[in-house]
């Protein structure tokens, strides 16, 4: 397997950032899109596979399992070549500092490619709300399983975050989410071949989605899939979560959760990664 060291690895995220911000729009759309269903894809099986596990092993193991599974999303996108919104975050400022580009450019990846994970993400939501969160009769009638009683208890769960101190605590999980998962981009980045890829990006992923840290893109699924979810069961059912909609989504989770992770990706690796060995990509030119 080929290793990079870091000086390299640093100066081919510049130049990964530096070819992303000069996309069209409609090909980061699109490649955000594929992205975004990649995420949700990983979320939707974590949901299932963690499932009934707290029941029997405990809270941690369930959290582990999730973990475990979740990694697929961005393995398939860094592997394939789509877009993720909170890999950008570090990777397009990282072409700023190195390659000079303007924040502006920046700042049009970021848009188009968010958008493009947006749509991703509750189109596959969307599928498993209505294909393996739920069960229908030949008179139309649905049933929502156990998945789907998981799905709606995440999206409750995100949604909770009402007050000051919920806040400041969902704000510090999303930095912490996007530490790891740029660091899982940079690990990617330092292998060659697939299989050096693989378990570069799936550690920290894991260590995140265990650690119960908050991801945007990923949200972008659990809140909508939970919503759809919700409104099978309706208001009448006893499971039925009154203030799960599509505005406490983005109140309660998502744009804080958004901020959160710019800071964490462009902060805590792009910024610090740039300082500690701009010396350095200096002398590679």
């Amino acid at each position: 397997m080929v290793f990079h060291p870091p000086v390299q690895i640093v100066a081919k995220a510049g130049d990964a950032g530096k070819y992303k911000v000069g996309l069209p729009a409609w090909n980061m759309i699109m490649r955000g899109f594929m992205s975004g269903a990649y995420i949700a894809m990983g979320a939707g099986l974590a949901t299932v596979t963690s499932t009934g596990v707290a029941d029997f092993l405990g809270p941690g193991f369930a959290a582990l399992v999730r973990g475990a599974v979740f990694p697929v999303g961005l393995i398939i996108t860094i592997l394939t070549g789509a877009e993720l919104f909170t890999g950008d975050a570090m990777l397009a400022p990282m072409a700023a500092f190195i390659h000079k580009i303007s924040w502006m450019q920046v700042l049009n990846l970021w848009v188009w490619v968010y958008i493009g994970n947006f749509i991703g993400s509750v189109v596959y939501a969307y599928i498993m709300a209505y294909g393996p969160y739920t069960s229908w009769d030949a008179a139309g009638a649905v049933t929502v399983n156990a998945f789907g009683m998981t799905a709606l208890g995440i999206a409750k769960g995100k949604v909770s975050y009402v007050g000051g101190a919920a806040m400041w605590s969902l704000f510090l999980k999303a930095i912490g989410c996007n530490w790891l998962v740029n660091l899982a981009v940079l690990l990617g980045i330092c292998a060659d071949d697939a299989v050096g890829k693989f378990f570069g990006i799936w550690f920290p992923i894991m260590a995140f989605v265990s650690s119960g840290l908050e991801h945007s893109i990923a949200n972008m699924m659990f809140i909508p899939a939970g919503i759809f979810v919700n409104g099978l069961l309706g208001p009448e059912h006893a499971s039925y979560v009154a203030n799960l909609s599509w505005v406490t989504m983005w109140t309660n989770n998502v744009i804080l959760v958004t901020i959160g992770n710019i800071v964490g990706g462009l902060l805590f690796v792009g910024v610090i990664y740039w300082v500690a060995f701009r010396k350095e990509i200096a002398a590679l030119k």
